[in-house]
């Protein structure tokens, strides 16, 4: 399976000046049945505004249809697709929207040829050609045109159950590797170990030994509190009890998230492409996100761990 044809037309779609919301969402929809929703709500921010996208492909045995099966959630990091008027064209940092939108029109047209996935998957990200510029070391990051906690409100869903939350993370100069890396699993402030189930997925997708990026307890906090985040790949988790991983779109170098010409269409489809498989084994119960039994051993032993999940004693 591939999502390269799903991964063009998206970028097509996004790489423009007046790029939105509201024709992505009429693109997929052409292509979806009864089983695909898509809402679109345009929010105001202190530097723009942004159209937040959510797509539901409902599953047989959903949570939608009354069903038991868990609901896998796939949001795409960013703060724009574009830097406008600063920059002319798609920028690195729009590779997280792309990246999780293909594998929703990829979703799509799968259930509506009649390959329907056993639960629920919602997609989840937003689409602003121009967005402002932030400065950040080693490179300059993009910022986005509304806050963290309303981008949270928007794509985090009390039906996700997991949460695989797909990021530009080139920027930095920790992550020496081109392609993705996946994160440990972060769930109600505590980094956990990584998962063994999405470290397979990652192998029979990428047919490479599988990388996995670092995270410090810095990085799980929500933004702020005046501490350094590597990026705002986990940020999800800050809003919610399930489980969140991170799924780093990486370089070898450090590369601006405002740079353009950025993004490596391979390494977009093959990030798309393993959140796919993620979502065929969770609904199917044949892949965790963590070790349930541990966790609550974790908590016996050592109390909750949610005061990361705020911005602490301000």
């Amino acid at each position: 399976m591939m999502i390269l044809k799903q991964t063009i037309e998206i970028f097509e779609l996004l790489d423009k000046p007046d790029a939105n919301g509201i024709e992505v969402a009429e693109y997929i929809k052409s292509h979806g049945n009864k089983n695909v929703v898509v809402n679109v709500e345009t929010v105001e921010g202190e530097e723009g505004s942004t159209d937040f996208i959510k797509i539901l492909i409902k599953g047989k045995n959903g949570k939608s249809n009354n069903g038991t099966a868990k609901t896998l959630g796939i949001i795409g990091r960013l703060g724009g697709l574009g830097a406008r008027p600063e920059m002319t064209g798609f920028v690195s940092d729009g590779d997280g929207a792309l990246a999780a939108l293909s594998a929703g029109l990829k979703l799509v047209d799968m259930n509506t040829k009649g390959d329907v996935l056993e639960g629920d998957v919602i997609v989840a990200t937003h689409i602003c050609p121009d967005a402002p510029t932030l400065e950040h070391f080693p490179v300059n990051f993009m910022n986005s045109p509304v806050d963290m906690e309303t981008m949270n409100k928007l794509e985090v869903s009390e039906e996700m159950d997991a949460i695989l939350t797909i990021d530009t993370t080139k920027g930095n100069e920790i992550i020496n590797h081109r392609g993705f890396a996946i994160s440990p699993t972060v769930k109600e402030g505590y980094i956990l170990k990584i998962s063994n189930d999405l470290v397979n997925v990652t192998k029979r997708v990428t047919g490479k030994l599988p990388v996995v990026f670092p995270l410090s307890q810095q990085d799980i906090t929500p933004y702020g509190n005046g501490l350094y985040h590597l990026n705002s790949i986990l940020q999800p988790s800050t809003t919610t009890k399930s489980p969140v991983v991170g799924v780093a779109i990486t370089t070898e170098t450090s590369v601006a998230g405002c740079a353009t010409g950025s993004t490596q269409v391979v390494d977009v489809e093959m990030t798309g492409r393993f959140a796919v498989e993620v979502a065929k084994d969770y609904g199917n119960g044949k892949c965790s996100f963590y070790d349930e039994k541990e966790f609550e051993l974790l908590l016996k032993l050592y109390g909750e761990n949610s005061k990361f999940q705020t911005k602490g004693n301000n």
